[in-house]
């Protein structure tokens, strides 16, 4: 109060100075035109003065009491202020030291040991001061005491301590107040748990399935189905609508969407027992999102998961909420489709587009094998015959190619067909036509760059769709079923409008690729694979030749049966093993190695890590008991049930290792649960 006053008069004392030097100036001045003045002029400014003086004197009094008092009366509200507090307050040093509480935050916390909640809260204001500046700072946190929630909110101020044992450190005062605000939390609560979540819900396959049951089992097995789906829905009072022979909409609160979570999809298991005289197995797919401020929204949203799910083959479920994807299920062989009806379709639309193309470039995945450069000599042949010029971008110096590339480099019709991505960057335009074959991944295409530079791209694949695949496809080509991608161009190429004549090294191509993928037919075939192959033998393949592509020589078949030698069995299943050396082709002999492994008895999955350098490649193989695609799915990565791969960033080889072991035991978990 002293220090307010003082401020106060010094500045009427600052002015009244400036008046009076005014006053004197003048007095002088006219004391030198006049000299009879002098004394008049002499006794006029101590009058001046001596009244200045008793006026300063008097309204220095005045100011005083009324500053006085004014400093009283906010003193006395702001310690009733605080005395009286709507809300729970204390006052406290940095050393837990409590200073002062009042009387609401007694009461309030009477019945609680609220110092344990204080030390928690002075430790994180210790670190905020000493990490911060020193000084004035707002408090601001959130705080469970009992069942309430409480923000509290606050100061923390510098202040000097009068204990002489202690005056040189610097201390810190800190006022604290506890805003309850459970009902809030509450009422936001239940806004979320208010909120619809839409589901789509469909039957795999159901036109070709049914089909197979007897005419009059047909009313009590759909009715049966529609039972299952129905009594799930009303766990969590959903409204489930039957849009179609095949196809429900489901509608439920978000407050229910834990509990489907904890269920694990359990309607996927009771629709696969459904028993039926003909031992037909009918399967589900259900997509469920939350994402959009409309039901409409959110219907489009689960409409796009729904896409992603038949993308993996059906027979599983997704949940879509914040733009990310939670699966459920999918541990069964994707049912081979029996008509043929779709690729006709995509032959002659692909047809089209190619013929309204000024060029066609075709591009496989990174680190290409013979399915992908197969579908890409395959998808060629069709442009040329289409009288489009087309190219095929491929990377340089790949250990998978290079048998192959050293025949084909003495075609002279393919010297300038196969280009790299910086060819293919400098030569695209606006009527290039896209065709990426053998994956859907945007960041495992040869060249991510180019699919931002074209306008119309077309999609040939057999993978299970991921997470992160190229949505704005014009045309998509997209059958888990099939064993390869060069099953699924083969069959386009049967299919065109246009007869197609393959050269024997595109024939070839294409039938390596699917041996390879099907480790010579021994796995993920069905009728149309064996199909596609005979079309393909008619073309005049000579099967030894291909046979000599995946010949490896002595120092690979050694460093091969080396892997196999130091595997581990986890499980009594499954195989993993490591290839420690880095290399750029360490992808390739794990590859290898994982199918070797798969040949010793009781051994139904196997894993093979290797280095490549910047990353830790895995390779997974299943005889069908066990999806590695699910495993490995869980590192980033992806395929089919038999077979998969991924590469993890950042780990070494003992990490990515363990990572994989405690997937592989997370995967068990859940099937057991």
């Amino acid at each position: 109060m002293q220090n307010n006053n003082r401020k106060v008069f010094d500045s009427l004392l600052s002015r009244t100075k400036i008046y009076l030097a005014i006053i004197l100036i003048l007095l002088v001045i006219i004391s030198i035109e006049n000299i009879n003045m002098i004394l008049p002029s002499v006794l006029l400014y101590c009058v001046i003065v001596g009244y200045t003086y008793y006026a300063n004197k008097k309204r220095k009094s005045e100011i005083s009491e009324t500053l006085q008092d004014l400093t009283l009366t906010v003193d006395t509200a702001a310690k009733t202020s605080l005395i009286n507090s709507p809300f729970p307050l204390i006052i406290l040093e940095t050393d837990g030291n409590i200073i002062w509480r009042s009387t609401k935050f007694t009461t309030e916390f009477a019945n609680i040991d609220i110092n344990t909640y204080l030390n928690d809260l002075i430790v994180d204001i210790k670190e905020e001061i000493e990490s911060g500046e020193t000084g004035n700072s707002d408090i601001l946190t959130e705080l469970k005491i009992g069942n309430n929630m409480y923000k509290v909110m606050g100061r923390y101020v510098n202040f000097r301590n009068r204990d002489k044992d202690r005056k040189n450190k610097k201390e810190y005062m800190v006022i604290l107040y506890f805003i309850d605000d459970t009902e809030n939390i509450k009422l936001q609560k239940e806004y979320r748990d208010s909120k619809s979540c839409v589901g789509i819900i469909m039957v795999d396959n159901y036109e070709e399935t049914i089909q197979r049951i007897d005419a009059g089992e047909k009313p009590q097995v759909t009715a049966e189905i529609d039972k299952e789906i129905y009594d799930w829905a009303n766990k969590t009072n959903g409204v489930l609508i039957k849009s179609d022979r095949d196809r429900y909409v489901y509608l439920f609160e978000q407050r229910y969407l834990d509990d489907v979570r904890e269920d694990k999809f359990s309607i996927l298991d009771k629709i696969k027992d459904i028993d039926t005289n003909e031992k037909v197995q009918f399967t589900l797919s259900i997509a469920i999102s939350n994402e959009g401020n409309t039901d409409k929204e959110k219907y489009k949203s689960a409409q796009n998961a729904m896409d992603v799910v038949l993308g993996r083959g059906g027979d599983q479920a997704v949940i879509r909420e914040n733009e990310i994807y939670k699966f459920y299920g999918g541990r069964v062989e994707e049912v081979e489709k029996r008509t043929k009806v779709k690729a006709r379709v995509v032959a002659h639309a692909l047809e089209n587009l190619i013929k309204d193309a000024n060029k066609v470039m075709v591009m496989g995945h990174t680190n290409p094998d013979m399915d992908s450069i197969g579908s890409c000599m395959g998808i060629y042949r069709l442009a040329k015959t289409l009288n489009t010029n087309a190219y095929i971008i491929c990377s340089d110096n790949t250990p998978a190619l290079e048998s192959f590339m050293d025949v084909v480099k003495k075609e002279p019709e393919y010297e300038d067909v196969i280009i790299n991505k910086e060819v293919a960057l400098e030569n695209i335009d606006e009527d290039t036509l896209l065709v990426v074959v053998d994956t859907h991944k945007i960041n495992y295409v040869d060249s991510p760059e180019l699919l931002d530079k074209v306008k119309k791209i077309v999609v040939v694949d057999h993978h299970r769709r991921s997470t992160d695949f190229i949505e704005d496809a014009t045309l998509m080509f997209q059958e888990v079923y099939a064993s390869s991608a060069a099953e699924l161009v083969t069959e386009l190429l049967q299919y065109a409008e246009t007869k197609v004549n393959l050269k024997t090294i595109e024939a070839e191509s294409l039938y390596a690729g699917i041996m390879m993928d099907t480790k010579n037919f021994t796995f993920k075939t069905g009728v149309r694979t064996f199909e596609a192959a005979a079309y393909l033998r008619k073309c005049g393949i000579d099967i030894i030749r291909v046979k000599k592509w995946f010949q490896s020589d002595l120092k690979s078949f050694n460093l091969i049966a080396d892997i196999v030698k130091k595997a581990e069995i986890i499980g009594e299943e499954i195989a993993i093993s490591t290839y420690n050396e880095v290399t750029e082709n360490a992808n390739l002999i794990c590859a290898k190695a994982a199918d070797e492994l798969l040949t010793i008895s009781d051994i139904t999955a196997s894993f093979v890590l290797g280095n490549t350098g910047d990353k830790i490649c895995i390779s997974g193989r299943s005889i069908g008991d066990i999806n590695v695609q699910v495993i490995l799915e869980k590192l980033g990565g992806g395929g089919h049930i038999t077979l998969a791969g991924a590469q993890v960033d950042d780990m070494t080889m003992e990490e990515a290792r363990q990572e994989l072991i405690n997937r592989i035991h997370e995967y068990f978990s859940e099937i057991e649960s």
